[in-house]
């Protein structure tokens, strides 16, 4: 069950690898649909079918070496859930691995990016989403699926750039103005690609990449907790990770919220070809290059490290 279907023991040992990947099972705040407990599961399951070899950089990046740990299991309450998050996010931060978490609920996201604050200065982070997730408190606590943005712009203070939003409360647009975020509205950038570079130059040159995949159009994953109608394409994600590991120092990322539906694999194989992608991306100068002539193999890698 290694992410990539890798069997070589010097790819996918812990020793040997560049990525560890870190499966969490948890979804003890949804608030509509199931699934995301098992979601982590289904997703690296999936990506043991993916072709390995990435065309647009022309490098294989699970050559680094790609190690995927044990699965964090689900804990109650929310609070202890989150505090057993972060001592094995600080271990992992500190071992010099890239950390690339696969949830579980959003709400999981939060004390892996404080982590990764802990050890990077001038840290931001780029989220793809439907949902602002800023309310203070859901349901009763604040460590919600719905409160993760609240905890890292409002408790830590990580300026933020949210891209793909379309739902939002009345009482998160009132508090935009005093939190440290940007909003891309899904409204205003879904089949374009001019917006790119802007989203990422009100990034800080450390960023730690949060994608929930509700972000992208129920058409493509309908297999999520809320699946929102009007999202974004596939291109127009990948275009934007690329741009931003292009011209920033991405140094973890996570993707979360795919429900587990049995008998629907098409979601769980996306989410596993994005994740692989953007590692394609963010490692592109640390790869060596297949054919020679596709990705820039000269680009200094600006991964975390």
């Amino acid at each position: 069950m290694n992410f990539g279907g890798i069997a070589e023991e010097g790819l996918s040992s812990f020793e040997a690898a560049r990525v560890v990947v870190w499966p969490v099972a948890y979804e003890g705040t949804v608030s509509y649909g199931t699934g995301t407990g098992r979601g982590a599961e289904a997703i690296i399951e999936a990506s043991r079918n993916m072709e390995l070899y990435d065309e647009e950089t022309d490098a294989e990046v699970y050559r680094l070496g790609i190690h995927t740990l044990d699965a964090s299991p689900s804990m109650e309450p929310p609070a202890e859930m989150m505090k057993s998050l972060l001592e094995r996010a600080r271990s992992l931060v500190a071992s010099g691995k890239f950390v690339c978490m696969i949830g579980g609920e959003h709400s999981v996201s939060a004390p892996v990016i404080q982590a990764h604050a802990e050890k990077y200065e001038n840290l931001s982070v780029l989220q793809i989403d439907a949902h602002a997730d800023l309310r203070d408190t859901y349901d009763g606590t604040p460590h919600s699926h719905a409160s993760i943005m609240a905890r890292v712009t409002r408790d830590m203070k990580i300026p933020s750039v949210q891209v793909g939003i379309r739902s939002i409360s009345a009482e998160e647009a009132r508090s935009l103005d005093q939190l440290p975020t940007r909003i891309f509205w899904a409204k205003d950038i879904v089949g374009r690609n001019d917006w790119w570079e802007e989203a990422v130059s009100g990034l800080t040159e450390n960023v730690y990449l949060t994608v929930d995949i509700d972000g992208l159009d129920p058409s493509l994953v309908a297999q999520t907790g809320t699946p929102e109608p009007g999202g974004l394409g596939w291109y127009e994600v990948v275009g934007l990770i690329r741009t931003l590991a292009r011209s920033r120092r991405v140094v973890g990322m996570d993707l979360t919220e795919y429900s587990y539906v049995e008998g629907f694999d098409a979601s769980a194989f996306l989410c596993a070809k994005l994740i692989y992608k953007s590692l394609a991306f963010i490692f592109e100068g640390e790869t060596e290059r297949v054919r020679g002539g596709g990705g820039d193999g000269a680009r200094t890698s600006r991964a975390g490290a």
